[in-house]
């Protein structure tokens, strides 16, 4: 599945340019773009911190290897000043080995360090979507459970190894079995409300690093 990365208005003068990395959990697959969690980290952060979003690259479907192919090449064009990561799910999905996604995510972190100090990156680990109504359809969900936090495990000592924030939203995601209007009406993706609980996550280490 693919979808077209969400354009967004030209930015104001002295507004930090945040570009958006990712899939499905990225451009928010089932909800309004106001629902999104980068559009709700912006409204959040804006008139604090000046941080615009400038382009949401997150494609439904996309795993590592996508994100490396057909999102990094765009950074470049949009002058980035600020990038947050989500992505993992679909490797899992596609039973992408360990040793691959950890060398994928070396090169996407090495690629976007080249160009931004290791305080403009924030990464953030990928829900357990096994949880969710629609989530055992996707493969037995221990083996499946047991990869997501495999490869966040990966994903968390490989950005903080190079000094990058890594916010893990697990413990909020997992209230999906205790809420069910945390879930979005496909059964699968997170709820506006949801992302709405990353965000008070995600906002407060965003807010210390723009701030230094």
């Amino acid at each position: 599945m693919t979808a077209t990365p969400s354009p967004s208005p030209s930015p104001s003068v002295g507004a930090i340019r945040y570009v958006a990395l990712g899939d499905s959990y990225t451009i928010g697959t089932s909800v309004g773009e106001s629902e999104r969690w980068p559009d709700q980290l912006v409204g959040k952060l804006a008139g604090k911190i000046g941080l615009q979003l400038v382009a949401n690259l997150g494609v439904n479907g996309y795993a590592s290897a996508n994100l490396i192919r057909d999102e990094l090449p765009q950074l470049d064009a949009l002058d980035a000043d600020f990038v947050t990561i989500l992505i993992g799910v679909n490797d899992v999905v596609r039973f992408t080995p360990a040793d691959t996604y950890r060398d994928n995510l070396n090169e996407i972190f090495d690629f976007l360090l080249d160009r931004l100090p290791a305080n403009r990156i924030v990464v953030v680990s990928t829900p357990d979507y096994t949880l969710t109504p629609a989530g055992n359809s996707f493969g037995d969900p221990i083996q499946q459970r047991a990869a997501i936090n495999e490869f966040n495990a990966i994903e968390q000592e490989l950005a903080q190894s190079r000094g990058i924030t890594f916010v893990d939203i697990s413990g909020m995601a997992n209230e999906v079995t205790e809420d069910p209007l945390l879930t979005a009406d496909d059964g699968l993706h997170p709820s506006g409300r949801q992302y709405a609980g990353w965000v008070e996550l995600i906002a407060p280490a965003v807010a210390n690093l723009l701030s230094r």
